[in-house]
């Protein structure tokens, strides 16, 4: 009886290793290995802080008429706009007039959190949402928790790893899993609630809200 209960442990066990690994797989080949532009315009962009090349090519798509505002989410409160701003010297009257930087999300749901304020804020109905390709799939699946009515154009900005090249690479691989826990995660957790500011599981990923309720405000 035990060994047949081991049996059948050691069996259940390999088998969910098997899925996920082809889980893996199905999420690495998934993700954009170029940048492709919007395929319409939208009322807003979206950039999510964590490298300089999303901030510069959401600017660079505000700058060619893709959306009439951006918000840069997630900027650290040490970080001024005249930092920013020197990203893109050459559009710096477009800056100070259209780019809105928030400096309260924490995390990716915080980001979902503050793109949701602001959207509905503006009143806007479409978004393009700029991030890292790898980070694109966890990204949209918050947006879509928080935002469901909110039509979503991905621009995946090509990161400085191939996701392809994760079977040789051992740095490619850990960043592409790591991310791939954490897409499954999310998208466990946005199946059993129902506001990601009201999220117990939220709160505690982060430490405290997701999103700060302080001082911190767009400017």
């Amino acid at each position: 009886m035990a060994r047949r209960i081991l049996s059948a442990g050691f069996w259940s066990v390999a088998a969910l290793c098997i899925l996920g690994f082809f889980g893996f797989l199905g999420f690495v080949y998934s993700i954009d290995r170029i940048e492709h532009p919007p395929e319409t315009r939208a009322d807003g962009i979206v950039a999510m802080t964590g490298g300089a090349q999303r901030i510069g090519d959401a600017i660079d798509l505000l700058a060619k008429g893709y959306a009439k505002r951006l918000l840069i989410s997630g900027v650290n409160e040490r970080t001024s706009r005249e930092q920013i701003s020197r990203l893109n010297p050459g559009q710096r009257q477009l800056f100070d007039c259209c780019v809105d930087l928030d400096y309260r999300a924490r995390n990716t749901i915080g980001n979902a959190i503050e793109t949701r304020r602001w959207a509905d804020r503006h009143g806007f109905d479409t978004i393009i949402v700029v991030t890292s390709n790898y980070h694109m799939p966890r990204m949209l699946t918050e947006l879509d928790h928080a935002l469901p009515n909110l039509q979503k154009i991905p621009y995946a900005v090509a990161a400085t790893i191939d996701p392809h090249d994760w079977w040789h690479n051992p740095a490619t691989a850990k960043v592409l899993a790591t991310e791939y826990l954490k897409f499954l995660a999310v998208w466990l957790r946005t199946r059993f609630e129902n506001d990601p500011e009201s999220s117990p599981v939220a709160a505690i990923i982060s430490g405290g809200a997701p999103s700060q309720e302080a001082t911190a405000t767009l400017r």
